[in-house]
C-alpha cells in the first residue's frame, strides 16, 4: 500500500489504501451479505483487517483503513446477529505473503501519482523491516485454520500470535486513563 510520512501524502495514495482495504471491504459486504441473508440458513462474514487495526505504526493511511474494517465489523456484529449472521474480523500480525509487494497491483490510474517507494533513509529501512518480518511470517494455512475455527465458534476477533498484545493492552490502558482522568466531574450540560 501507500507509504509516506506526514507532509509526503497525496490523493492518490490515500485513495488507493482506502480503496483497497476499506472500501472493497464493504461493497464486499454488500455484495455477499444480501446472498447470505436470502437463502434464510444463517452464515458468517469475516472481514480481514490487520493487527494495524486495533494499533497504529508508522504507516498512517494503513492504519486508517484497517481501523475502519475493525469499526465496520463490529458495528456488524451488532446489527447482523439478530438475522443469524455472525461477524468476525480477522487482525492478523505478520503473515507470509505478499503483501510487501502490493504495488504489483498498483492500478495504471494511480500510476505516476502514487509516489515511488524510497530506496534508502529511514522508510526504506522500515520497509526492508516488514519485508523481513513479512518473509519469516506466520503459514497462510495456520491463519486458515484459526479463521475456520472463529467461525465455527463466533469469534468477534480472530488473532494470529500474541506478540502485539502487549500493545492492545497498553493502548486500552491509555484510552481508560482518558476516562480516569475526568472521573467524578460532572459534565456541565
Amino acid at each position: 500500500m501507500a507509504v509516506g510520512a506526514y507532509g509526503t501524502w497525496t490523493d492518490a495514495s490515500w485513495d488507493w489504501t482506502l480503496g483497497v482495504n476499506l472500501m472493497a471491504t464493504i461493497w464486499g459486504i454488500e455484495i455477499f451479505g444480501p446472498l447470505i441473508e436470502q437463502h434464510g440458513e444463517g452464515g458468517h462474514i469475516v472481514s480481514t483487517a490487520s493487527i494495524a487495526g486495533l494499533i497504529s505504526g508508522a504507516s498512517n493511511a494503513y492504519n486508517v483503513s484497517k481501523y475502519g474494517v475493525v469499526a465496520l465489523s463490529e458495528g456488524l456484529r451488532l446489527e447482523l446477529a439478530p438475522r443469524g449472521i455472525g461477524v468476525s474480523v480477522l487482525c492478523p500480525g505478520f503473515i507470509r505473503t505478499q503483501i510487501a509487494n502490493s504495488r504489483r497491483n498498483l492500478p495504471k490510474r494511480f500510476e505516476g501519482a502514487v509516489r515511488a517507494l524510497p530506496t534508502s533513509g529511514p522508510i526504506a529501512e522500515q520497509i526492508n523491516l516488514i519485508r523481513q518480518r513479512v518473509s519469516q511470517g506466520i503459514d497462510p494455512n495456520y491463519v486458515g485454520e484459526l479463521v475456520r475455527e472463529g467461525v465455527e465458534n463466533d469469534w468477534p476477533y480472530i488473532f494470529t500470535d500474541l506478540e502485539f498484545e502487549p500493545i492492545v493492552d497498553a493502548r486500552f490502558a491509555a484510552i481508560k486513563q482518558g476516562f480516569d482522568r475526568i472521573r467524578g466531574r460532572t459534565p456541565k450540560r
